[in-house]
C-alpha cells in the first residue's frame, strides 16, 4: 500500500510539472513568435484564462477532491465534467461578444479564447477527477499528451504569427489530450448520473474557495489584466514575460501546498511545525534569489532566444519579480504552517494584503511604470509574508499541530 502511495504522490508531482511546464512553454514560444505588441495582446487573453482556470478550479475542483464517498465519486466526477462543459461554453460566447467588440489584435485574440475555452477548461478540469478517484497516472497521461501537443503545434507556426491564431492554435490542441482524458475517465463514470442543481445552490462549498481564490490570487491576476485596460497591453507582456521565467518555482510552491501538510501533520507540537517551514520557506527563497541572480546575467542574445522582443523589458524587472518570488516563498510557508496550526487564520491575512498587494501594483505603475507596478507586487507579497509569519506567533505553543478543520 505504501508503495502505491508512493506511485502516486509521485505521479501527482510530474503532472504538476507538466501542466506548469505546458504554461511556461506556451508563453516562451508565444514571446518568441510574437512582436512585442503581439505577446502584449496574447498575454492579456492569457491572464483572462489563467483567472477562469482558477476560478473552476476553486469553484469544481477542490469539491471534487473534498469527496469522501468513494461510491459517490462517479457522480461527482460525471457532474463535474458536465457542469465544467456548460459554465466554459456561457463563459466563451460571453468573451467571443466581447472580442467582438475590442479593437484590433486585442478583440481578436479574446474572441479566438471565447471559441477554445471549453476545451482548455475542460482539460484541465479532469485533472481534479483523476486525482478524487486516486488515479493521477491518468491525469499525467493526458497532460503530458497536452504538452507535446501544444508545444509541436506552436512550433510549427511561423514568426510573425499573430496573437489571435497563436490562441486559436493553443487552444486547439489541447484536444487530443480532452479526449484521451475523458477516455481514460469513461470507466469510473460509466452509469453514474448527472446533478448540476448541487453547484447552483446557495451555499455550495465553491463559493467559499472562490472567495479565497479571488482575494488570494485572482486579485493579482485581475490587477496585471487591468494595466492593460487603462494603461498599456506592453505592460501586462513584460510582467507576464518576467514571471514566466520563474515558472519552476511555481511548480515547487505548488508541490509544496499538495503534500507538506500530511507531513507537517505528523509533527508534535508548534515548534516542531515552524521549524520545518521556516527551514522550507528560507530554502525556497534562497533558491529563487539564485534563479534571479542568473536570469539577470543572462546576455541579451540568450534572454531573446527565451522571450524574443519581450526580453529587454522583462529582463528590466527581474529584480523586482525575483525579490518577490523570494518572499512569495517565506509567504507560502508561513500559510502552510497556519494551515496546520490554525487553519481559520488564512483567510483574513489572504483577504488583506492581497488587496494591499493590488494597491500597491496600481500605485507602483501610476508613479514609477511597469517597474513601479512589479515592485509594488514585490512589496505586498512581502508584508503579506511578514503578517502571516506574525499570525504564526500569535497561534498558542501549546496548541497541539493538528486540529479538525
Amino acid at each position: 500500500m505504501s508503495g502505491r502511495r508512493g506511485i502516486a504522490a509521485l505521479a501527482s508531482v510530474l503532472d504538476q510539472a507538466a501542466s506548469s511546464a505546458t504554461n511556461i512553454l506556451v508563453l516562451v514560444l508565444a514571446a518568441r513568435l510574437s512582436s512585442a505588441s503581439g505577446f502584449a495582446a496574447f498575454s492579456m487573453v492569457y491572464v483572462t484564462f489563467t483567472v477562469l482556470l482558477g476560478l473552476n478550479m476553486a469553484y469544481v475542483g477542490q469539491t471534487v477532491v473534498l469527496e469522501k464517498a468513494e461510491e459517490r465519486l462517479g457522480t461527482v466526477c460525471r457532474s463535474a465534467v458536465a457542469f465544467t462543459a456548460a459554465a466554459s461554453v456561457a463563459a466563451g460566447v460571453a468573451l467571443a461578444g466581447v472580442g467582438m467588440l475590442l479593437p484590433g489584435a486585442t478583440g481578436g485574440a479574446f474572441e479566438a479564447l471565447g471559441k477554445v475555452l471549453p476545451l482548455v477548461l475542460l482539460q484541465d478540469g479532469l485533472r481534479y477527477c483523476f486525482s478524487a478517484l486516486r488515479a493521477p497516472e491518468r491525469a499525467l497521461a493526458a497532460d503530458t499528451l497536452r504538452l507535446a501537443c501544444v508545444v509541436a503545434a506552436l512550433l510549427s507556426l511561423p514568426s510573425g504569427t499573430s496573437a489571435q491564431r497563436l490562441v486559436q492554435v493553443w487552444g486547439l490542441s489541447a484536444l487530443p489530450a480532452l479526449l484521451l482524458g475523458l477516455a481514460l475517465l469513461w470507466p469510473y463514470v460509466r452509469g453514474a448520473r448527472t446533478h448540476l442543481a448541487p453547484y447552483l445552490r446557495r451555499g455550495h462549498l465553491g463559493q467559499r474557495f472562490v472567495v479565497e481564490y479571488a482575494v488570494g490570487q485572482g486579485s493579482s491576476q485581475l490587477a496585471v489584466l487591468g494595466l492593460g485596460a487603462f494603461a498599456t497591453p506592453l505592460a501586462v507582456g513584460a510582467l507576464r514575460g518576467a514571471t514566466t521565467l520563474f515558472g519552476p518555482l511555481n511548480v515547487l510552491f505548488n508541490s509544496a501546498n499538495a503534500f507538506a501538510p500530511p507531513f507537517l501533520n505528523r509533527l508534535t507540537g508548534k515548534r516542531a511545525v515552524v521549524r520545518s517551514t521556516l527551514t522550507l520557506g528560507l530554502t525556497l527563497g534562497a533558491l529563487a534569489a539564485t534563479v534571479a541572480a542568473g536570469l539577470y546575467a543572462l546576455p541579451g542574445s540568450w534572454g531573446r532566444e527565451l522571450l524574443g522582443d519581450t526580453w529587454p523589458a522583462a529582463a528590466a524587472l527581474l529584480p523586482a519579480t525575483g525579490a518577490q518570488y523570494a518572499v512569495m516563498a517565506l509567504g507560502t510557508s508561513a500559510l502552510l504552517t497556519l494551515r496546520v496550526l490554525d487553519p481559520k487564520a488564512t483567510l483574513s491575512v489572504q483577504v488583506v494584503f492581497s488587496l494591499l498587494s493590488v494597491a500597491f501594483l496600481l500605485a507602483g505603475y501610476a508613479a514609477w511604470g511597469v517597474t513601479g507596478a512589479a515592485w509594488g507586487l514585490a512589496l505586498g507579497s512581502a508584508l503579506k509574508a511578514a503578517a502571516a509569519w506574525w499570525r504564526v506567533t500569535r497561534v498558542p505553543a501549546a496548541l497541539p499541530a493538528r486540529q479538525p478543520a
